[in-house]
């Protein structure tokens, strides 16, 4: 990490949340079948949702009403994707981490990084109702300064508004700042953002190798970092 900043520790380091800190797909998958059920639509399953996920609630809700991975939005009922959102935001809101995971080195990596005074965020796609509670459950809200879910700005990842939204919270310049992530999502919004990237291979990619979109570095385990 410090061959990123010359050597130096970053200020500021900025975390994905779903596929990098937690594997949610579980829980997820359980409240789009959930939704499909009541919908009497054929279920998708954890490996077809375990592609979806990334790109906020609404667009995996589209996926799963069409079965695409680029769903066509316009194509769909308006009152249909509402019912659906609705049915599924229930069904996650009673189940957002019933069966979820921290991956193994999280809880090392982050007790390292804020023991050495590094100031650490989290900004992800997951609407902010579900982040916090996730945070809670599993013990991290107290290592983390910013927390940034995907409706908390007109704008979320790959968009990098997020980040320098983060960044402007926390006092800290793109160049001090280090983005670490598991999509081409996270790595788009970090070059985007003027930021140092580092991507994980065992995320939601959309079934792509994330060392295809180049990050500046890539660990196995997020306890590497250290």
């Amino acid at each position: 990490m410090q061959q990123l900043f010359e050597g130096r520790e970053p200020g500021l380091i900025l975390f994905d949340l779903d596929g990098t800190l937690v594997d949610s797909v579980p829980d997820l998958a359980a409240a789009v079948d959930e939704m499909l059920r009541a919908l009497e639509r054929p279920l998708a399953g954890l490996e077809k949702v375990r592609q979806w996920v990334g790109n906020g609630a609404p667009v995996l809700v589209q996926r799963a009403l069409t079965g695409e991975q680029n769903p066509n939005a316009d194509a769909i009922d308006p009152v249909l994707f509402n019912k659906a959102f609705d049915l599924f935001m229930s069904a996650y809101g009673n189940s957002a981490s019933h069966s979820s995971t921290l991956y193994p080195g999280v809880m090392e990596c982050l007790q390292g990084l804020h023991a050495r005074g590094i100031m650490l965020g989290v900004v992800t796609n997951k609407p902010i109702q579900f982040t916090h509670p996730i945070l809670d459950e599993f013990g991290l809200s107290p290592f983390f300064s910013v927390v940034l879910g995907g409706d908390s700005l007109p704008q979320k990842k790959p968009s990098p508004e997020p980040l320098w939204y983060a960044m402007e919270l926390a006092g800290v310049a793109a160049e001090h700042t280090l983005m670490v992530g598991d999509s081409k999502s996270d790595i788009g919004a970090a070059r985007a953002a003027g930021c140092a990237v580092v991507a994980v291979p065992y995320g939601y990619n959309h079934g792509e190798p994330v060392q295809n979109y180049k990050p500046d570095l890539l660990v196995e385990r997020l306890d590497q970092l250290l």
